[in-house]
């Protein structure tokens, strides 16, 4: 191979790593957030919004209000949320854990939806 194409190889090269690190560190998370979910259930049965994204360790605040008594239950944290129609509970909690965890209108195992937290 020629000096110049070998130069050219090794920029071409040079260039495609940098780049590549460019977009991985872009991508990366650097450090905890806080995180705030203000969810409405209907009737027990639906939850708006459904799905609650976060990455482990940020600070989750989720804020449930509902048309109806109940409690909504928040699996593998293990949280309950005592509603009252009309009025909001709130629960602040450092997302320790990755998971899909569930969230259901605890009477009736009903599903609402889920908290994604990623790695």
């Amino acid at each position: 191979m020629s000096r110049n194409r070998t130069a050219v190889a090794i920029g071409f090269l040079a260039v495609f790593v940098l780049v590549g690190g460019i977009l991985v560190y872009a991508g990366s998370r650097h450090g905890s957030q806080d995180r705030t979910f203000d969810v409405k259930v209907f009737g027990g049965k639906v939850m708006v919004p459904s799905i609650l994204p976060a990455y482990q360790n940020d600070t989750v605040t989720i804020n449930v209000t509902s048309d109806a008594d109940g409690e909504v239950h928040l699996h593998v944290y293990d949280i309950a949320f005592e509603l009252k129609a009309g009025h909001a509970v709130s629960h602040t909690f450092k997302a320790d854990k990755t998971c899909n965890c569930d969230i259901e209108w605890e009477s009736t195992s009903t599903g609402l939806g889920r908290l994604q937290i990623n790695p």
